[in-house]
């Protein structure tokens, strides 16, 4: 592959999943404020919620060996109608149970038009890291317009409308995904075991997942609901909607910002601020406290990564992400149902300080400094 179709696949897998993830990012946003109107509890949200994340850490190698004998055309293609069918079925399917097959569905389309595009922004070593960034803003833009005008019309024309339309957006993806290299995929290899005893990064991982990814998601849309009864899902999917214009906007400077002053110490620090966030909320000053996490959400999104491969191994670099990125999806996974059972039960300013300190605290033991070895006794030889 030349770097000209590299730059060209990669734009179309970013666009093909640009087009597609508002089904989901909207539905995080509408299911908690409009459980009622999907026949679903607070606790069945949650369960809803984290279905898609779930699925994807039970069925991601099968999904990358599929990936793998289709290659990104026929598997985004099938991907595409999978979620179209899954957004669409948000629409008219009543209930729980039968809402939880279409979450499953979407979850697994998710994981093959993900890989897609990791795939095909490193397909071609040379500009890949510039690739990665652009596809990272390609696929944000989707989800940022659609919370917005899903939080416009779902006030004129209720939920279900929405996620309609929102699956026929979806099907705009086939001619890009029609245009995606043909024949077989990458062959993606695994480093190793994604199951392991945590490390301390990997406890931090799964405490920021459950509390930025899980709680803090449903929760705000929670929370918007007895703040402004009248405007919560205009409010929330702003605030939600802002998320994804900061990737585009502050993820490079989050990344200098790490090469100057150390990604670890930076993730201390950008970690550590998100709790002071989440403390913010508990005690009641909503839209600041989100605004704050959502910034700070932001510039952590991308210092993970190079902290667990500067403290791994060389030969031990490609499981520890794994690793970390497994214990983030189960945390994401985890938080939305201790979110839907806990919001009715917990008073607010409980729930969020307990999420916050567990957060600082597992910050604080996984990437703080280590101490200077103590200096040799007298005797020592």
């Amino acid at each position: 592959m030349t770097r000209i179709e590299a730059d060209r696949a990669s734009r179309d897998a970013a666009i093909v999943l640009g087009l597609t993830l508002p089904g989901d990012t909207v539905l995080h946003l509408l299911l908690p404020l409009h459980a009622a109107a999907f026949s679903v509890s607070l606790a069945e949200a949650g369960l809803l919620l984290a279905a898609n994340r779930l699925v994807r850490i039970i069925g991601y190698g099968w999904v990358a060996r599929g990936y793998e004998y289709f290659g990104p055309r026929r598997a985004c293609l099938v991907a595409v109608l999978a979620a179209a069918c899954a957004t669409a079925g948000y629409a008219v399917l009543p209930g729980g149970w039968w809402l939880l097959p279409a979450r499953l569905l979407w979850g697994l389309a998710f994981a093959v038009m993900n890989i897609a595009t990791q795939a095909l922004a490193t397909a071609y070593t040379g500009g890949a890291a510039r690739r990665s960034g652009t596809s990272r803003a390609i696929i944000a833009t989707g989800p940022m317009l659609g919370l917005l005008a899903g939080a416009v019309l779902v006030e004129y024309a209720g939920p279900r409308l929405v996620f309609l339309c929102l699956g026929v957006v979806s099907l705009l993806a086939l001619p890009f995904a029609w245009r995606l290299p043909d024949g077989e995929g990458a062959r993606l290899r695994f480093g190793g075991p994604r199951f392991a005893l945590p490390k301390p990064l990997d406890v931090w991982s799964f405490v920021q997942g459950l509390a930025l990814d899980g709680l803090f998601v449903l929760g705000l849309a929670f929370l918007a609901a007895a703040a402004l009864p009248d405007g919560a899902a205009l409010a929330a999917g702003a605030a939600l909607a802002a998320r994804y214009l900061a990737e585009v906007l502050l993820g490079q400077p989050a990344g200098r910002l790490a090469e100057r002053f150390g990604a670890a110490r930076v993730l201390l620090l950008v970690s550590l601020g998100s709790a002071v966030g989440l403390t913010v909320i508990g005690v009641g000053w909503l839209w600041v406290g989100s605004l704050l996490v959502v910034g700070l959400r932001v510039l952590l999104q991308p210092l993970p990564a190079p902290v667990a491969a500067a403290r791994a191994p060389v030969e031990e670099r490609v499981a520890a992400l794994a690793r970390l990125a497994t214990w983030r999806d189960i945390g994401a996974g985890v938080g939305p149902l201790v979110a839907g059972v806990m919001l009715p039960l917990v008073p607010a300013v409980v729930l969020y300080c307990g999420a916050a300190a567990l957060l600082a605290a597992a910050s604080v033991a996984a990437l703080s400094p280590p101490r200077p070895a103590a200096p040799a006794g007298p005797g020592a030889s």
